[in-house]
């Protein structure tokens, strides 16, 4: 008796058909997946008045973007960088039961000489640091110079930690800063282009700055640097804008990076 039997593929053929097959929508990993996530610049968190802005700051953020897969916090966390103001904001954006990843600002630092210990003690291993997630990889770095906030440079510690790391230049890459460095906003540290050469030799997606309280672009290579606006009670903006605010950001699978500010609605 003859059993029909399917017709066997050729190896090549078989090797290119599962080959299609994992590259098809079905078979696609995390790594080609687009998330979203917050991205937000001096808070300023100065006292208790500032403890219920901050609840409903955070509330809102939640509201925001309920799928946010973390928060970057782009430095000036506190005002004049104490224990209880750092670890108040610590533990007001636990609430968005989310990772945070922070770095710091000149308003983080107790003074002009001292190193931020304080920022240290509450967000331990944050100065210059990388993590990865779904494919992307985001470099925080510590652009301060103490308490200094004009014609300052970045640290030798900080370009020397770039050179030294394992950086993989084909991944996507978000580069998250308190100082701006690009552009004609003020306040760009002066040795700002040293540190924008390093980072163009990776798949730049953007950099993400605060510092200067206003909104600003900047293209570098395919990316683009921006600063925002500030969320702080106790600061206004630099750029007289009455807005403030976060970033929605969006890496898409096809690799960019969108941003969206969404405004803090202090009645709320």
């Amino acid at each position: 008796m003859n059993l029909w039997r399917p017709p066997q593929l050729h190896r090549r053929r078989f090797l290119s058909s599962l080959a299609a097959a994992i590259s098809s929508p079905l078979f696609a990993s995390e790594k080609t997946a687009g998330f979203r996530f917050i991205a937000a610049n001096d808070l300023h968190y100065d006292s208790d008045p500032c403890r219920p802005w901050f609840t409903r700051m955070v509330e809102q953020m939640r509201a925001s973007v309920p799928d946010a897969a973390f928060c970057l916090l782009c430095g000036d966390l506190a005002n004049t960088g104490q224990s209880d103001q750092l670890l108040a904001i610590r533990e007001i954006f636990a609430g968005l039961q989310i990772p945070i990843h922070a770095v710091p600002g000149n308003h983080d630092h107790p003074d002009a000489d001292a190193s931020p210990e304080s920022y240290d003690a509450a967000f331990p291993g944050q100065r210059n640091y990388r993590f990865e997630h779904a494919g992307w990889q985001f470099l925080g770095l510590d652009t301060t110079m103490g308490t200094g906030y004009d014609k300052t440079t970045i640290a030798a510690s900080t370009l020397e930690w770039l050179d030294t790391q394992r950086l993989d230049p084909a991944q996507p890459t978000v580069c998250f800063t308190h100082f701006p460095v690009g552009g004609t906003v003020p306040h760009v540290p002066l040795n700002a282009p040293d540190l924008v050469q390093r980072l163009l030799r990776l798949n730049l997606r953007g950099v993400l700055s605060g510092h200067w309280h206003g909104s600003s672009e900047t293209p570098a290579g395919s990316a683009l640097m921006t600063t925002n606006r500030c969320c702080a009670r106790v600061r206004n903006n630099h750029d007289r804008s009455p807005l403030k605010g976060w970033f929605v950001c969006e890496a898409s699978p096809d690799g960019k990076l969108n941003r969206r500010f969404v405004e803090y609605k202090q009645s709320a």
